[in-house]
């Protein structure tokens, strides 16, 4: 079954794909020929899912495998938030191009999208794991939870997509001692797991993003930045900001030096598109880095 999102012109698809691959959950997710591929829960079972570009630039090809068809609107509406189909981009360059270096990364990358999320709690553990590490080493740990905890799928699957990334459920009781993880950040996945069990931590957009932030770094381990970086992909935060970020700093610093209070100080101009001014400076790094 395909299924075409329209999006909004225009759309940086190549560069929403780098974000993406960089990301992706080794056995849960990849992208490979121009579009992306993942494995998906969804209630009462799982599947995969594929997302293209059309021919021209105007829709997604959103295709779904093994899903059952009540669950086809779902799906496209989880998709259509990941990609940002619906993303302001006129207001989005309107504000940021007041800002010279960003009005020039615009002219660069046109058409930004801040790529949200299949599964907040999948992509919160992403962010933990991505603490003070590299983009690359946190893909490469959550490739091994994804291993060692996930559900395996079965026979006829390709073996590139052959996991489910784990529920918080599972991840709840979790040993998590075999992975080459700091047993901090092991506990702080286990926490952030049972409150989601328990309905205290929640991913849907309509709560006050202010509210989710202060719920998550209430938790041991969760701290400002990965609170603002789960807020604007995981609640579609378009305002949300990690100005600690080493990644924003580093493209931001030209032709001087900068702090993260200077950043912070610099980003209030950025309102209320800060989170798609982040992404226009990270996908400036070599590597979209972030």
């Amino acid at each position: 079954m395909t299924m075409h999102l329209a999006c909004r012109a225009p759309f940086d698809w190549q560069r929403t794909l780098e974000f993406l691959d960089g990301r992706a959950t080794p056995g849960v997710e990849n992208v490979s020929d121009g579009a992306y591929h993942r494995t998906l829960t969804v209630p009462e079972g799982h599947g995969l899912v594929r997302v293209a570009l059309d021919a021209t630039g105007e829709h997604l090809l959103l295709s779904v495998d093994g899903i059952d068809a009540r669950h086809h609107t779902r799906v496209a509406g989880v998709a259509a938030g990941v990609f940002d189909v619906d993303a302001p981009v006129d207001d989005v360059a309107k504000v940021l191009s007041k800002d010279k270096f960003l009005r020039g990364l615009l002219e660069r990358f046109p058409g930004v999208r801040v790529p949200g999320a299949w599964d907040g709690f999948e992509l919160t553990v992403r962010a933990i794991l991505g603490q003070q590490i590299s983009v690359k080493a946190a893909t490469t740990l959550a490739g091994r939870i994804a291993r060692r905890y996930g559900e395996k799928l079965a026979a006829g699957t390709p073996d590139s997509l052959d996991r489910l990334f784990p529920a918080p459920e599972r991840l709840s009781k979790a040993g998590l001692d075999d992975i080459c993880l700091v047993r901090s950040r092991a506990g702080t996945i286990r926490d952030v797991a049972s409150a989601v069990v328990k309905g205290d931590i929640r991913f849907d957009a309509e709560q006050s993003p202010h509210e989710f932030r202060r719920a998550l770094t209430s938790i041991r381990g969760i701290g400002e930045w990965t609170a603002q970086y789960v807020s604007m992909r995981a609640l579609k935060d378009p305002d949300a900001f990690p100005d600690s970020d080493l990644g924003l700093i580093k493209a931001i610093a030209w032709p001087e030096r900068v702090t993260p209070k200077d950043l912070r100080t610099r980003a209030e101009a950025w309102r209320p598109y800060r989170a798609y001014a982040a992404m226009l400076l990270w996908n400036s790094l070599p590597g979209s880095g972030g």
